[in-house]
């Protein structure tokens, strides 16, 4: 190795870690200042240049991402989600069918509209309904953790690495979710049969009647144009527009407003994730400009091809040491050489989202949960989620890699 590839391999290890553990040691920095820094460390090392710094910053992912923040912010706003979740949550009239409504209305709104959106929303109304009811609520909330990952890796716009390998690969929105909405279904599935098994005595039939949640006075005008908007982008994505343009179309229609204050809705946009996301690309790009992607071609590439199997196995492991959308990111050129892109693909997708649910710390929507809980004085220990979350990744996985396999 050259002296600029072992500064640039050492500069991307401690960026790497930096994203893992979301800190630096004695460092007041997120995920999005440490790929930042990193980033420029590299620019700095000779890893990278600057125009291919710029070129390697996906905009079709970024204007996806961003376009999917608008139209969230907007139906959050209006009150769309509550108003939703808390009618769907109110037909329950036992603690397991309160368990399966969460799980599969939050795990089929996860696939549309991102799995940390659906987090935030449902949290605390669960928190509210469990304890009105006087439930043990960390098996609620497990639950919805645990389906809204698995949920979001049905479609291209469920998780922001389904929309890196949406863009990446050119698979159809429509044909993603057809070869996806098998074992995501199965998974949630599987994860209402594993909670019932691990908290058993949460789930003996215990008779309680018409849940009440808060009433949600809906903003209507608004309420009325983002169904409106996201009904039509989601037409515009069956009928195989681009999908970046169909989102992006359908966002800037909601900013033509006499009502909303444009500032409203751009404070709802996640700012740093973007940040994040466009450093991570130059992270990852500098692999490959500084010649280091010779070396894991020659020394990983092969066991990563050898089957459905192993690629699954490694992106799950990657996942869990990097976070999912570095892990996405760096196995991006691994595809390039496997048998069957399209395959790879779809299964990058779906070990990529499942292999969140091993730990606590394994996604964003678990950390969200996790916290929001915190601040209600209930407490989700890391030994209490890997109960379940350690069942359900082994299971999802395994029917990925079956379904995956038998059907290519």
């Amino acid at each position: 190795m050259s002296r600029v590839q072992i500064v640039s391999l050492a500069i991307i290890l401690i960026t790497l870690y930096g994203i893992a553990v979301g800190r630096i040691p004695k460092f007041r920095m997120n995920r999005a200042s440490i790929a930042l820094v990193g980033a420029a460390a590299l620019l700095l090392a000779g890893a990278i240049d600057s125009l291919e710094a710029y070129s390697a910053i996906d905009m079709d992912t970024i204007v996806l991402l961003f376009s999917m923040m608008i139209i969230n912010g907007n139906l959050r706003l209006s009150g769309f989600f509550k108003i939703l979740s808390s009618k769907i949550i109110r037909f329950a009239r036992t603690p397991y069918q309160l368990l399966t409504l969460i799980i599969f209305s939050s795990g089929i709104l996860s696939a549309f509209f991102l799995n940390d959106t659906i987090v935030i929303v449902y949290t605390p109304l669960i928190i509210e309904v469990v304890r009105t009811l006087k439930r043990n609520p960390v098996p609620y909330l497990i639950g919805v953790a645990l389906s809204a990952n698995i949920g979001s890796a049905m479609t291209i716009i469920g998780n922001p690495q389904n929309m890196i390998i949406g863009i990446a690969s050119g698979i159809s929105f429509a044909d993603y979710m057809a070869y996806q909405i098998i074992p995501s279904v199965s998974g949630l599935l599987a994860t209402l049969i594993v909670l019932r098994f691990v908290y058993k005595k949460e789930f003996y039939q215990t008779y309680f009647d018409e849940i009440k949640t808060e009433e949600v006075k809906p903003y209507k005008p608004l309420l009325i144009k983002s169904s409106i908007s996201t009904f039509l982008m989601v037409v515009l994505l069956f009928a195989g527009m681009k999908i970046p343009i169909a989102a992006f179309a359908c966002a800037a229609l909601l900013l033509v407003t006499r009502r909303l204050k444009p500032a409203r809705v751009f404070n709802e946009i996640d700012w740093s994730l973007l940040v994040f996301f466009s450093a991570l690309f130059v992270v990852t790009k500098s692999i490959e400009t500084s010649g280091l992607s010779f070396y894991l071609s020659t020394t990983i590439n092969p066991l990563l091809t050898e089957s459905v199997f192993s690629f699954s196995l490694a992106t799950v492991i990657m996942s869990n040491l990097i976070s999912n959308v570095p892990a996405v990111l760096l196995l991006k050129p691994v595809i390039q050489v496997m048998p069957n892109p399209e395959q790879s693909w779809l299964v990058l997708g779906m070990a990529s989202t499942f292999a969140g649910n091993l730990t606590l710390i394994g996604s964003v929507a678990n950390l969200i949960v996790a916290e929001t809980a915190k601040k209600d004085n209930i407490t989700i220990t890391f030994g209490e989620y890997l109960k379940p979350g350690i069942i359900v990744t082994a299971i999802t996985v395994a029917i990925g890699i079956i379904w995956f396999t038998f059907i290519f």
